[in-house]
């Protein structure tokens, strides 16, 4: 969204592909970005491929960039049929293919380049696919640093002592993230009498069993299940500490790099392109991915060091500026697709 919301700013016609039942349908749908239904199941492949090449074709489309694995397959074959002049495939997380053979084909037959949100990702990709180094780049999603600003309203999780530390997480609620780990933390701090307060923002398919971890730990009176929320400036601006404790898949964060521009103290896992924009002693803090103890440590350190964490801080506001703006974002994707489309 980010990318079509920025490229319609500048004179381009956009459009999105998705199933009409998902989220960032409804959010296309708001913005005003041209929407066309996606259906990627399995049975339908080949039709909905002459569909949608069909419709490439009458749509002059010149920048075509599936960014998950069924559209990638779906949109790459759609893509070449039409003869779409640039095709890319974006990829978001670090996860290995167990037939390299085949998946190679979704990256290099189906298309022309690959874009990744971190240099890890990248590393990975060219280990197992060959990718030379002209057909690969990595671009990270790009924050709008006005909306995601030090200065504005924040939100609030639930009643209590006002003045204790709000410590959170905010991802989708998925086995990977690291939760279990941040609940064992929690707990950890709990029985040291350590004085904080816990939010865990978003939803997914692990609610309930985060549910029944929070309550088989005792922890329901420490622990706000907040839920889904699109005010997420707010709740950023809302929160002394964001952790992203992540096990495995990792990218470079968005939320993290949203974090680091409202100048919210982060301290992170040192998995996948975590470590890429939570810089050691420069934007934050990090820690070996699932060491619940380590994670605890760290939490107290955090909120303990005031002077060094508000200084990490303003380091961390900058970086996103000068490297992670919306704007820088645009420009390299810009750059990449024209000079593809010179060629």
């Amino acid at each position: 969204m980010a990318e079509l919301v920025g490229f319609q700013g500048r004179g381009c016609s956009v459009a999105l592909l998705a199933p009409p039942a998902s989220q960032i349908w409804r959010r296309a749908q708001s913005v005003g970005v041209t929407s066309v239904p996606l259906d990627v199941t399995r049975f339908k492949f080949p039709f909905q491929a002459i569909r949608l090449a069909g419709w490439l074709r009458q749509q002059r489309v010149q920048v075509l960039n599936p960014h998950s694995s069924r559209d990638g397959w779906l949109l790459g074959v759609a893509g070449r049929l039409a003869r779409v002049p640039f095709i890319v495939r974006t990829r978001h997380i670090d996860v290995d293919y167990p037939n390299a053979w085949l998946s190679r084909h979704a990256f290099t037959t189906l298309a022309d380049f690959v874009l990744t949100t971190s240099d890890r990702i990248t590393a990975h990709f060219r280990e197992m696919f060959h990718l030379p180094s002209n057909r690969i780049a990595t671009v990270p999603t790009g924050i709008d640093v006005a909306r995601f600003s030090p200065v504005g309203p924040k939100a609030r999780f639930g009643d209590g002592d006002p003045g204790l530390p709000w410590v959170g997480m905010v991802s989708v609620l998925r086995s990977w993230k690291g939760h279990a780990v941040f609940l064992q933390a929690i707990q950890q701090l709990q029985q040291a009498g350590f004085p904080a307060r816990y939010v865990i923002v978003g939803d997914g398919p692990m609610r309930s069993a985060i549910e029944k971890d929070i309550r088989e730990r005792g922890l329901q009176d420490q622990v706000v299940l907040a839920g889904h929320r699109e005010d997420v400036p707010e709740v950023l601006r809302g929160l002394d500490l964001l952790l992203i404790p992540s096990l495995k898949h990792e990218g470079v964060p968005q939320i993290g790099l949203q974090a680091l521009a409202v100048k919210t103290p982060v301290l992170g896992s040192d998995v996948g392109g975590i470590p890429e924009i939570i810089l050691p002693g420069e934007t934050g803090r990090i820690v070996p991915g699932g060491d619940a103890t380590v994670m605890a440590a760290g939490i107290r350190e955090v909120l303990a060091d005031a002077g060094r964490t508000r200084q990490l801080a303003e380091q961390g506001r900058r970086m996103v500026e000068t490297q992670h703006s919306l704007e820088a974002m645009l420009n390299q994707l810009d750059a990449i697709y024209r000079r593809f489309l010179t060629a």
